[in-house]
């Protein structure tokens, strides 16, 4: 879907994100505001787990990107102009400040934060849909604030992790969804984990709501995006970003089936067969959650007017019987079309 970046995004749950020209972050260190005490995330424009990187107290002490000696001394020799024109020739690189939650929760002693996929169909109206599975991402080093230089420690991405001694490419470093709502479910009880994952799906919807009119809708075109949400200590979500090109690259055996079956089920919601009747609240692992409004679980138009009884037609981390539903859901559609003919 042609659309500018989602690069910053302010819901409810979102962490505290500044976008500052890099000069500006250099000539920031005489600010001191206690606001600004870290630690902090700071990404370059590369957006990637290569430009990430954790910093200690101000967002604005870390410089990547520096100008070359030579430009810092007055540029190369012979040159006569004045150092503020210099300055002027100097390349600006944006970088994303993030403040670091400092009390993630942990499992195993170890940091995570979990990969989650919307497909957007259209933004007007916004129609949403969320697949039920998704992984954990962890690390493979114990979480310490004493090393925050350590990427190892702080960032999950597997591109990171891979690299690390002690990762074992056929167990990974990944927990499927399911098992990850499970593990919850065991030590806090299903009614706290049925609060967390109500905060998640808010997460989404407020996300996009929050772009909804600054992106280019086209009826034509769709967007798969992949959410990454960290939870801390207290089991509150926070949004760490929204990935427009979410890598499918597959790390296991259990990563490429469910990948594999991600593409499947966005193809048959795209439906450029026409198989589809457009009342369809469930294809395969994808459940229908906002469609101009909030979709229920139960059949028929819900009774908004309270929401007291209201349930959000969301699945995350369930039960993903997506082959069974797959094949009722299109003899349906196919006895009805002879019905009809």
């Amino acid at each position: 879907m042609s659309r500018p970046k989602m690069t910053s995004l302010y819901p409810e749950k979102t962490q505290r994100i500044y976008k500052l020209p890099e000069l500006i972050i250099q000539q920031g260190r005489q600010i001191q505001e206690p606001k600004l005490q870290g630690p902090w995330i700071v990404k370059g424009k590369r957006a990637r787990a290569e430009s990430v990187n954790p910093v200690q107290d101000h967002p604005h002490e870390h410089t990547h990107g520096r100008p070359s000696p030579q430009a810092r001394m007055g540029g190369s020799e012979g040159d006569t102009r004045s150092s503020d024109d210099q300055k002027d020739d100097i390349p600006v690189e944006n970088y994303v400040a993030q403040r670091y939650i400092e009390n993630p929760y942990l499992i195993g002693g170890r940091k995570f934060d979990l990969r989650v996929y919307v497909l957007v169909m259209s933004y007007i109206p916004l129609r949403a849909w969320l697949y039920r599975d998704g992984f954990a991402r962890f690390s493979n080093t114990r979480f310490t604030l004493n090393s925050i230089d350590d990427q190892y420690v702080h960032l999950t991405n597997v591109a990171v992790q891979k690299t690390s001694p002690d990762y074992h490419p056929k167990k990974g470093c990944k927990w499927m969804l399911q098992r990850f709502r499970q593990y919850l479910a065991s030590k806090h009880g299903p009614e706290v984990v049925e609060t967390l994952f109500r905060d998640i799906d808010n997460i989404f919807v407020k996300s996009l709501q929050s772009v909804q009119k600054v992106i280019i809708s086209d009826k034509h075109c769709f967007e798969l995006y992949g959410y990454d949400i960290l939870i801390d200590q207290d089991l509150k979500p926070w949004l760490l970003e929204v990935n427009a090109s979410p890598s499918l690259t597959a790390s296991s055996q259990e990563d490429y089936e469910l990948k594999t079956c991600l593409l499947e089920d966005t193809l048959h919601v795209v439906d450029m067969e026409a198989r589809l009747t457009g009342r369809e609240k469930r294809v395969g692992g994808f459940d229908l959650m906002w469609n101009d409004g909030p979709v229920s679980r139960e059949e028929g138009v819900p009774d908004l007017s309270g929401m007291g009884n209201f349930v959000t037609n969301t699945h995350l981390g369930c039960v993903n019987d997506r082959k069974k539903q797959l094949r009722q859901l299109f003899y349906s559609l196919q006895v009805q079309k002879k019905a009809s003919s």
